[in-house]
């Protein structure tokens, strides 16, 4: 049994390398393609307020071409090194393998490769791992192992760039609803939809109260609806201690940061990351052990 649990776990481990290579294409993409996306809606607005204009000057509508726009997802195109736009051959893309190989390197330009790309992959790896042995033969583990890659991009892209992307905070509620009704998670659907509920609700008054306040927002909106999320996959019980792990995580590295002059400018950390890192808490150890650490 404990063999064909660990032979399991491995393979689990090896989709997650897979499955981590893509996360990093998802870390690094996404928010330029909402960048992209923004962009693009700024410009249709102004193209129409500029036709708008010119129709009401002169009762004709301006004719605006638009510029054609290389395609940008996902998918296309390929990966390219940032610095000299050598094109990834398949064989430099083998998860931690080819880092290893190339040493760190381009194959082209010998330009350093962060050593994020190989960690992200080992922790997904890990993480995936880590829910099929504590889960074995169940459609459980194949659930948590999303929600544990959905965690890990959201916190890199967050501290990275501050964003939240709904693209992957909504669905990764949904999921925890849906997994809810499958009972993959051991919490009701009636504590779940609560959890969410009381997840959004409680960091939005927090905001509010906040920017009343000083004046200033505290979080954005993403934070609201990634603590939703955890809600829903832990239940409301576990608001408060995911609150409570996500503050001292917060604290901690801030200070951390304080005192190496890592803040960035303005002295803001964002509170995504810390959200994730107490979520994964809560994966690892339960909530009830988070308020026992805590003294609670």
């Amino acid at each position: 049994m404990l063999v064909s649990q660990g032979v399991d776990a491995a393979l689990a481990g090896v989709l997650g390398l897979l499955i981590g290579s893509f996360l990093n294409v998802v870390i690094y993409r996404l928010p330029k393609m909402l960048e992209r996306q923004w962009a693009a809606e700024c410009a249709d607005f102004a193209a129409s307020a500029e036709g708008a204009i010119a129709a009401g000057g002169t009762g004709s509508s301006a004719a605006i071409e638009a510029k054609p726009v290389e395609p940008f997802n996902l998918m296309v195109p390929h990966s390219r090194c940032q610095g000299c736009g050598h094109a990834i051959r398949w064989y430099e893309n083998v998860p931690v393998v080819s880092w290893l190989a190339l040493r760190g390197k381009c194959s082209s330009c010998r330009a350093p490769i962060s050593v994020r790309y190989p960690l992200v992959e080992l922790a997904t790896g890990a993480l995936f791992a880590w829910c099929v042995w504590r889960m074995p033969g169940s459609y459980g583990a194949l659930a948590w192992c999303g929600f544990a890659a959905a965690l890990l991009a959201l916190a890199l892209i967050d501290w990275d760039t501050t964003l939240l992307p709904d693209d992957i905070t909504l669905p990764l509620l949904w999921a925890g609803l849906l997994a809810a009704i499958a009972g993959f998670t051991g919490v009701s659907l009636a504590n779940a939809v609560w959890g969410a509920v009381g997840g959004y609700v409680s960091l939005w008054a927090v905001y509010w109260l906040f920017k009343l306040a000083t004046g200033k927002e505290g979080m954005g909106y993403g934070d609201f609806k990634l603590f939703a999320a955890l809600g829903a996959w832990f239940g409301w019980q576990a608001l408060v201690p995911i609150i409570l792990m996500a503050s001292v995580i917060g604290v901690v590295i801030g200070l951390a940061l304080k005192f190496n002059s890592g803040l960035r400018e303005g002295g803001y950390v964002p509170f995504g990351p810390f959200l994730a890192g107490a979520g994964f808490t809560a994966m690892f150890f339960g909530p009830d052990a988070i308020l026992r650490a805590v003294g609670l």
